[in-house]
């Protein structure tokens, strides 16, 4: 600034009259185009490249672990803050090892987990005898079987229907007494089957019935009976179809019968050549053969007795079978995995440790505002008007230096000729374009 001169206020006009403002969105000298000003100014002037605009991201900005971390600074100012600094490295521990154990416990969900349980059924039956012609009731005698149940020792709250441990429930009653018609009751599992608590038989007699009652177990995954030759083979009797394949698998690695140069085949031994008539076989083949194989499981077999005798008190009979109920803990997993109670608490309590560092990052940019402005106010202040500059240049989009431009030694240099000449050519060819459109021809 030259002695005497003043800094322009801000709001007024600066320039030579009838000419825009120095500074202004148009820093263009008159007569030249803009495209082909620019090139000149990036080879003469230091160039300075505008940063990238931010394009706007959807929803909020997600928060990282990085940004709970105090800089370096800060904990050598505050030399207590090494104690958040545990805590954040010990909550990173803490992160990965529930991260790696919901992994696990979402792949042990995938696989069935089961228990053992006793299933205690009942067996009972009444006796209704036939009522003379003058009595109300039922002329004819009649008996009425019953098939209940429940689970021993059952923790949970809600009790399973008796009818859902099974497939299908067949009773076979005397042939004899009742014709090959009418001497088989029969329920299977459909779709839209009710559950029920038991089963009630009703049929017209007056005397004891031999019965036969098939309970074909609802098994979930559905497990399959071997053949003979194939189970005493594996040691496996009555499994799922992921179990055999596994047996298998163990048996053919254990007696070696993978092909050593094809992989992909299996060289059957004496026992295998027996089960599945072939010397070779490829692994893709092995579910295909096992299918003929498998067949439906074996049902459980009670023979019961329907006594009509009033005297015979033991009309009730007990029978404890095995079968497989959900393990409670798969229920506490997913109930695990689907609760996002604490997730919501731990995530507000992270969003106020961020807020809480970027208002302590913000106070450290204020420390050391002042604290320079303290140490050295004159070249702070220098420093901080250039940076204001460069932001003003680049928020109001100006490119060169208007400061320069003003100056009638800036056109003094010797690029300043090479330009009007590349002006004024470019304004023939413009006009050239021009007349051509008019006149419908092409000048030459």
């Amino acid at each position: 600034m030259p002695p005497g001169g003043r800094m322009p206020m801000a709001g007024l006009q600066v320039g030579p009259p009838g000419a825009p403002p120095y500074g202004a969105a148009t820093p263009l000298r008159p007569g030249l185009p803009q495209a082909m000003m620019d090139p000149f100014r990036k080879r003469l002037l230091t160039p300075q490249a505008q940063p990238p605009m931010a394009t706007p991201r959807r929803g909020v900005k997600r928060r990282k672990m990085a940004d709970k971390v105090l800089p370096q600074r800060i904990r050598e100012l505050v030399p207590e803050s090494q104690a958040y600094m545990d805590l954040l490295a010990f909550e990173r521990k803490l992160d990965q090892t529930i991260a790696r154990k919901r992994m696990e416990i979402q792949e042990a969900i995938k696989k069935p987990l089961t228990q053992k349980r006793k299933l205690r059924i009942y067996i009972s039956n009444t006796f209704t005898p036939a009522k003379e012609e003058g009595e109300g009731g039922e002329r004819v005698a009649s008996w009425e079987l019953r098939v209940e149940g429940k689970l021993l020792e059952d923790p949970s709250k809600q009790k399973r229907k008796f009818s859902s441990f099974f497939k299908s429930l067949v009773i076979e009653l005397d042939k004899e007494l009742y014709g090959p018609d009418n001497h088989l009751v029969e329920w299977h599992r459909m779709p839209t089957t009710q559950e029920t608590d038991g089963f009630q038989v009703k049929r017209p007699g007056d005397v004891n019935v031999k019965c036969t009652l098939l309970l074909m177990l609802d098994h979930q995954p559905p497990q399959y009976k071997l053949d003979p030759r194939l189970a005493r083979l594996l040691g496996v009797h009555t499994q799922t179809r992921a179990s055999i394949m596994q047996a298998l698998w163990l048996y053919i690695k254990h007696n070696k019968l993978q092909d050593s140069h094809e992989k992909e085949f299996i060289n059957c031994n004496r026992y295998f050549r027996q089960i599945f008539n072939c010397v070779r076989m490829r692994f893709s083949e092995i579910p295909m053969k096992l299918a003929g194989l498998l067949q439906h499981p074996d049902p459980i077999i009670i023979n019961h007795t329907i006594s009509v005798d009033p005297s015979d008190q033991k009309k009730t009979a007990c029978y404890d079978i095995d079968v497989e109920v959900d393990d409670p803990l798969k229920a506490q997993m997913s109930n695990f995995l689907a609760s996002t109670t604490n997730q919501q608490e731990i995530a507000s309590l992270d969003a106020k440790i961020h807020e809480t560092i970027e208002s302590i990052n913000q106070l450290k940019t204020q420390r050391d505002f002042m604290l320079s402005f303290s140490n050295n106010p004159q070249d702070f202040i220098q420093e901080w008007i250039k940076s204001q500059r460069r932001d003003l240049k680049i928020i109001t989009d100006v490119i060169g230096n208007p400061e320069e431009e003003r100056r009638a030694e800036f056109y003094q240099q010797p690029w300043a000729q090479e330009a009007v000449g590349r002006h004024i050519f470019a304004k023939v060819q413009q006009r050239r374009q021009e007349l051509e459109q008019v006149l419908g021809i092409r000048l030459t």
